[in-house]
């Protein structure tokens, strides 16, 4: 078998082989040897059928399902001869597969890149430590607050904070556009969850009122038969409420377990919930740092069949995200999308490479004990906490995920062990995004 690779980019490479038909014509043999010893041809008896005939009636047939086979296994050869690691499926072009003259067809694919790592002993990490202070305990207990507020009727003109329930009607060129309407829609002013000016021209509006809103939707608006638009909306106001925000009382701290309804003891929980969510979020950023620093010291090309997939992947998850939160599916087209998680993409490939060769040369393992463990930890604010743990170990997908987990906290203290990290202080509100926390009520 003759075999020629020609590098046509920086991963891309133009692989010409050629099988001898001495190859393919002893396959073609042996397989209708063993084809005349159980075919059936009418006027011969079972196993009697002379090969001449066998190789009349299917040769052309068994010659078609060798050279797929060949063209197959001879690809899977020339790359181990070759030193080459296939990225995604080649594309194979046959130059001739005429009779008695062999196969030979040109492969064109990419490869994974050649990666040598920067010294790691170069890089200086940030660390962030974050201490919890009262004050942020005051901050969280207020949150967990509004997350479990009731909602007033009020006879007055509406502000920001307040919610609205609503009718609205809305037109372009006066047509109902797709989405335009809806009915018995609550809406809290001051959120920002609908287009510049919608929730601002509520203000000031009292229940059981009418409003008319002339808007435009956004140049670069989601769903494009919208964007940069002029709509005319019609608003009936039917009631406006005002947050009531619950006691710190016995009752109010029992929803959060609080068995004694104490409040020092209520504090505590607080606190030792918080301190989880901090150990939680200190690894996270601290292992971004550390990826970041990686991906910043080494220069690396990458894969264009790989960041395709993943601009896939992130597409999909966008996708299930807007759906979750009551999005239309009609307002994404991810054929128009590529453009905007295509940087995203580059750089979670390259991260992607770079940990498996540092994985690889670092011999780093998952550590079975650290699997569970993380878990185990995960599983800690659900109130059936074994069948959560239960849930991750019964899907292989899922336990992979987490092993994945471990094994890049692993690199990152490879890393850190061998760089130079400097501790920076960071505030608890910065650490975790304000308003995101894992608190939960025993409902």
């Amino acid at each position: 078998m003759q075999v020629s690779v020609k590098q046509s980019g920086d991963l891309e490479r133009e692989m010409t082989v050629k099988v001898p038909e001495e190859r393919i014509a002893g396959q073609v043999k042996d397989r209708l040897r063993e084809l005349s010893k159980t075919v059936k041809v009418d006027g011969f008896r079972p196993g009697k059928v002379p090969f001449s005939v066998v190789r009349r009636r299917f040769g052309g047939r068994v010659r078609e399902e060798v050279l797929s086979e060949v063209l197959r296994s001879s690809f899977s050869e020339a790359m181990t001869q070759e030193d080459l690691k296939l990225v995604g499926e080649p594309a194979i072009e046959p130059q001739t597969t005429d009779l008695d003259d062999g196969l030979s067809y040109t492969a064109t694919f990419e490869v994974y890149p050649t990666i040598v790592l920067a010294p790691i002993e170069k890089l200086i990490l940030e660390r962030p430590v974050c201490e919890i202070r009262d004050a942020d305990i005051d901050r969280m207990v207020e949150t967990l607050r509004d997350q479990h507020k009731a909602w007033q009727s009020v006879d007055r003109e509406s502000r920001d904070g307040d919610r609205l329930t609503i009718d609205f009607v809305g037109k372009i060129a006066g047509e109902v556009f797709e989405g335009g309407e809806a009915s018995d829609f609550q809406l809290i002013l001051g959120t920002g969850h609908m287009i510049d000016g919608f929730e601002d021209g509520l203000v000031g509006t009292r229940g059981a009122t009418e409003a008319e809103l002339n808007l435009t939707f956004p140049p670069n608006y989601q769903a494009e038969n919208l964007a940069g638009k002029e709509a005319r909306f019609l608003i009936k106001i039917k009631s406006v409420e005002e947050p009531v925000l619950p006691e710190l009382d016995e009752e109010f701290y029992k929803k959060f377990g609080v068995e004694s309804g104490e409040r020092e003891a209520f504090r505590l929980d607080v606190r030792e919930k918080m301190e989880h969510e901090r150990t939680r979020a200190l690894q996270r950023r601290f292992n971004a740092n550390a990826m970041d620093a990686v991906a910043a010291a080494n220069d690396l090309v990458v894969p264009r069949a790989l960041v395709e997939s993943e601009i896939q992947r992130l597409q999909q998850q966008a996708m299930q995200s807007m759906l979750q939160n009551g999005g239309n599916p009609g307002d994404f087209d991810p054929s128009k999308m590529g453009g905007v998680f295509e940087e995203s993409a580059k750089k979670r490939v390259k991260l992607g490479l770079l940990m498996a060769e540092m994985i690889k040369c670092a011999d780093i393992k998952a550590d079975a004990s650290k699997v569970r463990g993380l878990i185990e930890s995960m599983a800690e604010s659900y109130e059936d906490s074994s069948a959560v743990v239960k849930w991750y170990y019964d899907d292989p997908k899922r336990l992979h995920e987490i092993e994945a987990m471990c094994l890049e906290d692993e690199a990152v203290t490879w890393i850190a062990e061998r760089a130079e990290v400097n501790e920076v202080d960071i505030s608890f509100d910065d650490l975790m995004n304000p308003g995101q926390t894992d608190l939960q009520t025993e409902d």
